[in-house]
C-alpha cells in the first residue's frame, strides 16, 4: 500500500496540474478570453490568505483517495497531515518540500520552486508570470492555471475558486488537480476552512525517520 501512497503524493506534490471542475459549477462555457481582472481576483484571494487550516481529501487517477489535514502559513509553509493509516507527512519550511515516508523511513525533498505548490505558497513570485485564466462560464467561478511553458517538468497547476464572502477577497480557493509529465493526476478538495487563526512554525518541522536520535528538522 505504501508504494500506492507514495505514488499519490508523488503527484500532488510534483506533478503538473489540470483543471477538474464539479459539474454542478459549470454553464455552458463561452469562447471569449477571460478578463485579466478575475485573474487579478484570484491571484489577490491567495495573497489575502495569512493562514489556512482546511480538511482535504486527495484522489489519484486510479480512484485512490485518503484524507487529512492542510495547514499553511505565508510566507511559504504548508502541511499536509494524512489520516492514521497513511504514514506519510508533506511539510514545506518555505524553500524546500519535504515527504516523509515513516513506514520506509524515507526522506525526499525538492526545492519549492520545482513543484507546481510553488504557485499557492508563493503566488506574487509565479502567478503573475505562468497564470492564465481558464473561462468557466460560471461569473462565481474562477479556474487559474499556472504552468511554466519553458519547465514542463515542473507541471501545470489549476486552482478553482468559488465566489464566498466569509473568504479573503470573497473567493474561497475549493481544489486543484495535478497531472505531472508521466500525466499521474491527482485531485485534492478542501472543505471546512479557517483563516487567519494561529499556527506556530513548530507545525512545519518533522521527525526525521532515519535516525531516531535526530531533532525535527
Amino acid at each position: 500500500m505504501t508504494s500506492i501512497y507514495q505514488k499519490t503524493l508523488h503527484a500532488a506534490v510534483c506533478g503538473a496540474m489540470i483543471a477538474a471542475i464539479p459539474a454542478a459549477m459549470l454553464v455552458q462555457a463561452k469562447p471569449a478570453i477571460a478578463a485579466q481582472g478575475d485573474l487579478d481576483r484570484a491571484v489577490s484571494a491567495l495573497r489575502a490568505i495569512t493562514t489556512m487550516r482546511a480538511n482535504f481529501t486527495q484522489t489519484d487517477r486510479q480512484g485512490q483517495t485518503v484524507q487529512g489535514v492542510m495547514t499553511l502559513k505565508r510566507p511559504g509553509k504548508i502541511r499536509f497531515e494524512y489520516e492514521k493509516s497513511v504514514p506519510i507527512l508533506v511539510v514545506s519550511n518555505g524553500s524546500s518540500l519535504t515527504m516523509i515516508d515513516y513506514e520506509v523511513k524515507q526522506v525526499q525533498r525538492w526545492p519549492i520552486k520545482s513543484s507546481p505548490l510553488g504557485a499557492l505558497l508563493d503566488p506574487g513570485r509565479d502567478i503573475g508570470k505562468f497564470g492564465k485564466l481558464i473561462p468557466t462560464g460560471n461569473p462565481d467561478v474562477l479556474s487559474m492555471e499556472v504552468r511554466d511553458a519553458k519547465r514542463p517538468e515542473f507541471g501545470v497547476l489549476t486552482m478553482i475558486f468559488v465566489r464566498n464572502a466569509a473568504a479573503p477577497e470573497g473567493w474561497q480557493l475549493t481544489n486543484w488537480v495535478a497531472l505531472d509529465s508521466q500525466n499521474n493526476r491527482t485531485t485534492v478538495r478542501l472543505r471546512n476552512h479557517a483563516y487567519g487563526i494561529a499556527v506556530n512554525d513548530s507545525a512545519f518541522t518533522y521527525r526525521d525517520p532515519r535516525k531516531s536520535s535526530r531533532r525535527p528538522r
